[in-house]
């Protein structure tokens, strides 16, 4: 019998080919969702009540959900964070739960120094500008030479970091687990929290979503950053407190930020979107061909290597497996 796989993910097997040839070449039938249909709990209960197992996104795969699966063997996420699945429901129901983590870093650290270029060089302004018939003349910020904090120092944070000294900058970091060997390699500092923010010209954020990461950078954090500062968060929205961030910068209290992501996305209404020295950007940090064929291959191997018994590379729940 042909095991039964569902996508909910807007990007999986709708720009890459390899990862959906994979399913099929061993036995799997994949039910894709119409890219751009939000699922209701209800649409998403139906989901997880046919599959054997699920590809995800950002959709929130609740306990109703899960307990809703009587024949769910496995969710995979189609990215890196967990946040959106109750893992503690998924583990109480024996339902092995994978990630892709790593596959998207250069992607999502490429996209990192581009938006830390647009906020320091005023490019989508500069762009629209011209466009409209202007012809403005803008003073801009050297990104070179100048200090870059990072915070949260893992795949991603580290490839930024290596990034950013192609361009001859200070590189300060901070983390809860401070990796040595890596700072020793590339002569990044780590500091607590409060001096990186103090000392920065550049900040991104690199962090998971969890409770002690919620709200990470709020008003305290923010002032505590240079008035020319710019802030870039590619990590949760959730990481930052948005109104703490529009008070901040209609203050101009900092120089500027740029988010791809939101606390709700679409964020349609947030009244971020009117600020002039915001930059938006929609989820996209994933979004290259190259990282989507490895965020697929990686998911659906998970996916097969659970179903056929053996224990998939990227477990979050090891314990259920075992």
């Amino acid at each position: 019998m042909a095991f039964k796989i569902v996508s909910t993910s807007p990007t999986f097997g709708f720009y890459v080919q390899e990862p959906v040839d994979y399913l099929k070449a061993h036995g799997c039938e994949l039910k894709l969702i119409p890219q751009g249909k939000k699922l209701s709990e209800t649409e998403l209960l139906e989901c997880a009540s046919e599959s054997d197992a699920m590809i995800v996104a950002v959709e929130q795969i609740t306990d109703r959900v899960i307990q809703a699966a009587t024949n769910l063997k496995v969710i995979a996420k189609h990215g890196a964070g967990v946040d959106n699945i109750d893992m503690a429901a998924a583990t109480g129901k024996g339902i092995v739960v994978t990630s892709a983590p790593g596959a998207n870093s250069d992607a999502v650290a490429d996209l990192t120094i581009g938006l830390f270029l647009a906020l320091a060089r005023q490019i989508p302004f500069a762009d629209s500008s011209v466009k409209a018939g202007e012809w403005p003349r803008l003073i801009g910020t050297q990104f070179n030479k100048k200090t870059l904090g990072i915070i949260g120092v893992g795949q991603i944070g580290k490839r930024v970091a290596r990034r950013a000294m192609g361009f001859d900058m200070e590189v300060l970091v901070y983390d809860v687990v401070e990796d040595r060997e890596f700072a020793e390699k590339t002569g990044a500092k780590y500091l607590p929290l409060d001096e990186v923010l103090a000392k920065s010209d550049f900040i991104s954020l690199h962090v998971p979503l969890t409770e002690s990461t919620r709200h990470l950078i709020g008003a305290r954090e923010l002032g505590l950053m240079k008035q020319s500062a710019f802030l870039v968060n590619v990590a949760r929205g959730g990481v930052v407190d948005e109104e703490a961030l529009l008070e901040a910068l209609n203050q101009k209290q900092i120089g500027g930020a740029a988010a791809d992501v939101f606390s709700q996305e679409p964020p349609k209404g947030n009244p971020l979107l009117e600020i002039k020295n915001l930059i938006a950007t929609p989820h996209m940090g994933m979004y290259t061909h190259e990282a989507l064929i490895e965020t697929g291959m990686i998911c659906v191997r998970n996916i097969v290597d659970a179903l056929e018994g053996r224990k998939p590379q990227f477990l979050n729940n090891p314990e259920v497996f075992d």
